[in-house]
């Protein structure tokens, strides 16, 4: 995107339309996506798993009206599942037809006519180029992927453009608004980095997680969700292997509720612990240090 294809008018409009869509951003979020959308950069997000990174990819798509398209990166991603992949099958369907047809075709004969968009199955990154709609690309855990899928990412977040070598260059006829997401587990390259606007996210501070809740579980009382609240930053400040996300914090608020809890007392807490913390040491020590019922 250039100035000219911008999206939002300022900072307070992107924390507005972000606030409709159900996110809560803050200035530092707000002002970091106006300017990735402004200067048509693509955003690199990092921090810890849990605190939002997906979901802001999410709620930008739904502020802008886009479309989203998510390439979510794993140990072993490959070019075929991330760009493009030819499908052989048809393509063999296709030669075997054209060897019907005549016993004199030849390979030359028939390689230019399975080489087409007719047989390309667009992966996620080629499919956003190729959307003329408006579209959010989020590049998911980007850390999780080997390195060699940055260079894969390289052309696209340089140029916005990508060779398919039986066809040639295929630039965007709009350019996607993109989001990269890291947990950080490992270091990206510089050459990435660049290309990017760069957003730390950390865990909210405790009014700001207290107004998210509300704001997805409006039916709770006040109370009710800065105790949850509190609680989930308790856990965090433990060593644990896995402290409770935003999203977990939203589930435990739904819990007290299905349950018809209106106060997170020990005997509430110890009793839906599952709910926040999803390994049996993350429990045992939630239960040592918050003093909590004993589990049967």
């Amino acid at each position: 995107m250039t100035d000219g294809d911008a999206n939002f008018d300022d900072v307070e409009d992107v924390r507005t339309r972000l606030a409709d869509a159900g996110y809560l951003a803050d200035e530092a979020i707000a002002t970091t996506v106006f300017l990735a959308d402004r200067l048509g950069k693509p955003l690199l997000v990092e921090g810890p798993a849990g605190v939002g990174k997906t979901e802001l990819a999410k709620a930008v798509a739904v502020a802008l009206g886009a479309g989203l398209v998510r390439l979510q990166c794993y140990e072993g991603l490959d070019e075929a599942r991330a760009l493009y992949e030819w499908n052989y099958k048809r393509q063999l369907l296709r030669i075997q037809a054209a060897q019907t047809a005549s016993d004199d075709v030849g390979w030359d004969a028939v390689q230019d006519d399975i080489f087409t968009e007719e047989f390309l199955l667009a992966r996620p990154l080629l499919t956003a180029i190729q959307r003329s709609e408006p579209t959010v690309l989020l590049v998911d855990e980007t850390d999780k992927a080997d390195i060699e899928v940055e260079a894969l990412l390289l052309e696209v977040l340089s140029d916005f453009q990508i060779t398919v070598p039986e066809l040639g260059t295929v630039t965007a006829v709009r350019r996607p608004f993109v989001v990269l997401t890291s947990n950080a587990t490992r270091e990206l390259s510089e050459a990435l980095k660049r290309r990017c606007l760069y957003l730390h996210m950390d865990y909210p501070d405790a009014d700001r997680e207290k107004a998210i809740v509300l704001a997805r579980v409006p039916e709770v009382a006040a109370r009710l969700a800065e105790q949850v609240v509190a609680t989930v930053r308790a856990l965090r400040a433990m060593d644990l292997r896995k402290p409770p996300s935003i999203a977990e914090t939203i589930d435990w608020t739904r819990t007290m509720l299905a349950l018809g809890v209106d106060t997170l007392d020990e005997t509430a807490a110890a009793a839906t612990l599952g709910v926040v913390l999803k390994h049996r040491a993350d429990q045992d020590r939630a239960v040592g240090q918050l003093h909590l019922p004993q589990r049967a």
